[in-house]
């Protein structure tokens, strides 16, 4: 085949992807109301000491979900004091050190999240299961090759939506989006629950790979699909409104973030917001975003430097306007995760400073 007809068929592709008429799912309104409702049932029996170790992950995980979903960081912060709960109720459990260990990933505590999947090894659980949680935390630090062992094995064991989908990530956060797309759409094909919660997640995560790639049209196809699905879901939102600004619609874009820094604890979309304000000439509002928003930085990094490091160092490059200290912060998210957004951040850091000099 030419180059040229590749060329094409990519163009082609590009224009004809369509994600209309995908798995029918729980509508996200009634999905979000049973989520709720299942959390606090469960609190209840955690309040009365009735809770079982299943029960106990199962309040762990939906509480870390409805907290991305919403784009809250306190009930993130609730779901790993839940998951030290857990361990305190029943230290020798494999699934509490588990639980323990997925929310310590998402703190970005990789050190003490490996820790406690050795202790759970120690307690002879599934092993396929620690693998695959070992993989998550190595493709998060950057080491790609042990992560792709692990999710070969696993596709090779079961063909099903978890094995597919950590495949696709693995290919997103590589950078190999294109390729990353085919193993998204394989797993949105293969999906047979109802939950919406795990498709709207996969087409974010597609969404958000397209758009670190400057296709914002690919971009939107797969976050306008997450938000039909799930409509309460804030992070989705805010990468429509990142959008919505690089397209001229920054009238759209600012009503989107100002709902969601309401509605959000994460200064991210005030961040967004106050830069959109500040290009519009809304002089007053850009610094009360822009002030609040640094405020939040400074508490969140004072309580989880690991996680908000790049988040901060962004914030400082561009709103915050100390290219310096984004440089330092970039520095310190690059030793903890040396992957390649965390060196393009340094990179872009490192040009700002020379610039200002």
């Amino acid at each position: 085949m030419s180059s040229s007809t590749t060329a094409a068929d990519r163009v082609s592709d590009r224009t004809q992807l369509s994600l209309e008429g995908g798995p029918t799912t729980t509508a996200g309104v009634l999905a979000m109301g049973n989520l709720s409702a299942r959390i606090e049932g469960l609190a209840r029996q955690a309040a009365r000491g009735s809770l079982t170790g299943d029960g106990w992950g199962e309040l762990v995980e939906l509480t870390a979900l409805r907290g991305h979903v919403l784009g809250r960081i306190d009930e993130a912060e609730r779901a790993a004091s839940l998951a030290e709960d857990f361990v305190d109720q029943a230290p020798c459990d494999p699934r509490a050190l588990v639980a323990r260990a997925r929310l310590a990933v998402l703190f970005h505590r990789f050190s003490a999240a490996l820790d406690d999947l050795d202790a759970a090894a120690a307690l002879e659980p599934d092993r396929g299961e620690l693998d695959e949680e070992r993989a998550a935390v190595h493709q998060a630090v950057g080491r790609y090759d042990e992560a792709l062992a692990v999710h070969r094995q696993s596709l090779a064991r079961r063909r099903d939506f978890s094995a597919l989908c950590a495949l696709a990530r693995w290919h997103a956060e590589r950078g190999e989006v294109a390729e990353a797309e085919r193993w998204f759409l394989a797993a949105r094909r293969g999906y047979r629950g109802v939950s919406p919660f795990p498709l709207a997640m996969l087409e974010f995560q597609c969404g958000q790979a397209w758009l670190s790639t400057g296709d914002l049209a690919r971009a939107r196809i797969w976050l306008e699909s997450a938000i039909r699905r799930l409509p309460a879901y804030v992070p989705a939102q805010g990468h429509l409104a990142e959008i919505d600004a690089a397209e001229g619609r920054a009238a759209v874009a600012i009503l989107r973030l100002r709902r969601l820094a309401l509605e959000s604890d994460d200064p991210h979309y005030g961040a967004q917001l106050a830069r959109i304000l500040t290009t519009r000439e809304a002089g007053a509002e850009a610094e009360f975003r822009r002030a609040h928003a640094a405020a939040r930085y400074e508490n969140l990094m004072a309580r989880h430097p690991e996680a908000y490091a790049d988040h901060a160092a962004e914030f400082w490059l561009t709103v915050g306007a100390d290219p310096r200290r984004a440089l330092d912060l970039a520095r310190q998210n690059l030793a903890l995760r040396p992957t390649p957004p965390a060196r393009a951040l340094v990179d872009r850091a490192t040009c700002r400073v020379g610039r200002h000099r």
